[in-house]
């Protein structure tokens, strides 16, 4: 699966535009990477723990993000983006949207 930030995709066509596609996720805070934040922010720097956690649930929304395109037949997803909220206290909304779409290889 090709995805891209762009509007478009060099050396490809797209063939047909398939519409929007979201994947999204809500996660709690894990209690360990609050409380060691908790601890950080006394003293600065990098909260590895709330680091690892968002990269997680970016993953798990690109992987959504794919599955929505699959299941519209798509070959690739343009001007993807993410987007992140907070979803009262300790949840954490993530969600990737695109346009799913379908290519052909320039020949």
């Amino acid at each position: 699966m090709l995805i891209s930030t762009m509007n478009d995709l060099p050396g490809y066509d797209v063939t047909e535009v398939l519409g929007e596609v979201t994947g999204l996720t809500v996660r709690s805070r894990n209690v360990g990477a609050q409380l060691g934040a908790g601890f950080k922010s006394l003293v600065g720097g990098e909260l590895k723990g709330l680091t690892k956690q968002l990269m997680q649930t970016r993953e798990e929304a690109m992987e959504r993000l794919v599955d929505a395109t699959q299941a519209r037949g798509g070959d690739a997803i343009l001007a993807m983006r993410f987007d992140a909220n907070e979803v009262g206290q300790g949840y954490q909304e993530v969600v990737a949207y695109g346009t799913a779409v379908k290519i052909a290889r320039r020949g």
